[in-house]
């Protein structure tokens, strides 16, 4: 099952044997001898969880699955921090711990401090309308979507995100704040504000208006005076395109031939809900300030960190996660981001003080929810699974060999003798699908992504991409045919390029 086993019972010393024996005499021991063995203890726990960590990371990066910086505290303490891969390929250069990443939507919770200290001071209230900050919005709906509403993600008001061509076109240039308020006006509520959660980029943007409105000034001088600053984070602030930046990583999209350049994308058309850069060492200082009162009043940190709808609070992710098959579980507070060419993650484990910070210049074949899961449960010394091949590379160099059959035989053939060693993940063969499409191999891809259908049939992802082939094999029924599968599957989807394509052919 490629699982690596603990080599040491846990080092929460207060449960281990050894250590219960040393407590349960410690009245021969005086107090400073007891506290030295506790200190070994921990220091030994901490080089062997750091070296499995390093040993870990290792494989995603050797298997493809990782290229950028990582840190790791343990009850508040560093234990592992490095650079993996490249930060620009083309010179070079090396990740480092204070390589810049784009974080993506890591910067909601930035926007939502902002939002809940201008709260704290009294210049915001979370039940205020958004038509209090932004007049120009449409009425009927912005009189009925609040702060909090926005925060957590449950406004109902459509999302600019989900504009067709959004990320491929809208995001080339930049856009005015005129430009987005209109966009999100455009559209009814999809539910009523505070019924339903439904993730929505364009409530953060809005977010990152009314922290400008509230004070007169640039979310991005707010954003430095009032977080980054306070608390030393010399390496993060608000990415703008024309502005030089030392040690900023680069973007690569991965392919199964190799890497590319990202496409270009206006990172700040995405202010606050998606364009801020950052460094490990510095999130690693904003973890470490959350268990203060230096940002922060605790009952209005309390209110911040406290979930709503599908455990998401103000701009992080709040939940119980569970500590293996122990039936013990922890305290988590996190959030993801993705944008062209990085993606980013950050688990608090906030009961022990563990933090596990991931930047990555690569945004495709990345796991890092696997590599949190992983490191998370290399610090609690539970069995932990190790990544596995990539199933895409393989099939596509025995396609470049012996063809399309060959490839799909040896797909059937892993199935049956190497499903611990391969990713049989949907992403793989979807990935291999979209690198023939892209080069031309139409009717080798639809052979692919139509493997990729009969492996998950209720996953509406793998219609839509063998739609798309279909579509650009001049078949406009079958492509139809499958969009209206995958919509049958998830009809709150957002629009994609296959039903772009759609819309265009009929349009004409």
């Amino acid at each position: 099952m490629n699982r690596i086993p603990p080599r040491r019972k846990s080092d929460a010393f207060r449960n281990t044997p050894k250590m219960k024996r040393i407590l349960s005499s410690s009245w021969k021991i005086p107090l400073i001898t007891l506290l030295a063995l506790v200190a070994i203890h921990a220091s030994v726990s901490a080089q062997d969880h750091a070296a499995k960590i390093d040993e870990f990371i290792g494989l995603y990066y050797d298997r493809g699955r990782f290229n950028g910086t990582a840190l790791v505290a343990e009850g508040g303490q560093v234990i592992y921090k490095k650079g993996w891969g490249m930060a620009n390929k083309e010179w070079g250069i090396s990740n480092e711990p204070d390589t810049k990443f784009r974080i993506a939507s890591m910067s909601k919770q930035f926007t939502a401090m902002l939002i809940m200290q201008l709260v704290q001071e009294g210049r915001i209230a979370l039940d205020d309308k958004l038509t209090d900050y932004l007049p120009e919005f449409r009425r009927d709906t912005g009189d009925l979507v609040t702060i909090h509403h926005l925060l957590t993600n449950t406004s109902g008001l459509p999302d600019y995100s989900d504009a067709p061509g959004f990320w491929n076109e809208l995001m080339r240039h930049p856009m005015s704040s005129e430009f987005v308020i209109d966009s999100l006006s455009s559209g009814d509520l999809q539910f009523q504000p505070g019924s339903e959660y439904r993730y929505n980029n364009g409530g953060f943007y809005l977010l990152s208006l009314i922290v400008q409105r509230a004070t007169g000034r640039d979310f991005a001088e707010v954003l430095q005076e009032k977080i980054f600053q306070p608390l030393g984070m010399n390496d993060s602030g608000l990415d703008r395109p024309e502005v030089i930046l030392e040690k900023r990583a680069t973007g690569y999209e991965q392919f199964v031939d190799g890497f590319e350049n990202a496409p270009y994308r206006q990172i700040d058309n995405l202010l606050g809900t998606g364009a801020i850069y950052s460094t490990v060492e510095d999130l690693y200082l904003w973890d470490r300030a959350l268990y203060t009162d230096r940002l922060l009043a605790p009952e209005y940190k309390e209110i911040m960190f406290t979930p709503f709808l599908q455990n998401y609070a103000y701009g992080l992710g709040v939940k119980k996660i569970p500590l293996g098959d122990t039936g013990d579980s922890t305290a988590y507070m996190g959030h993801s981001g993705s944008v062209a060419g990085f993606n980013s993650r950050i688990a608090r484990m906030v009961e022990d003080e563990h933090v596990i910070v991931l930047l990555c210049n690569i945004s495709e074949w990345t796991r890092l929810s696997d590599m949190t899961q992983g490191i998370t449960n290399i610090l609690y010394d539970l069995p932990y699974d190790v990544p596995k091949k990539s199933l895409a590379k393989a099939l596509y160099n025995t396609f470049l060999k012996e063809g399309v059959n060959a490839a799909l035989a040896e797909y059937h053939d892993f199935r049956e003798t190497h499903a611990d060693t391969y990713d049989f993940d949907e992403d793989e063969l979807n990935t291999l699908g979209y690198r023939l499409l892209r080069t031309d191999r139409i009717g080798e891809a639809i052979e692919i992504f139509t493997l990729n259908v009969k492996a998950y049939p209720e996953s509406w992802n793998v219609y839509d991409s063998l739609g798309e082939a279909y579509f650009v094999n001049g078949n406009r029924e079958l492509a139809l045919e499958n969009h209206k599968k995958s919509l049958e599957l998830n009809p709150q989807q957002s629009k994609t390029a296959l039903a772009i394509m759609l819309d265009k052919s009929k349009a004409k």
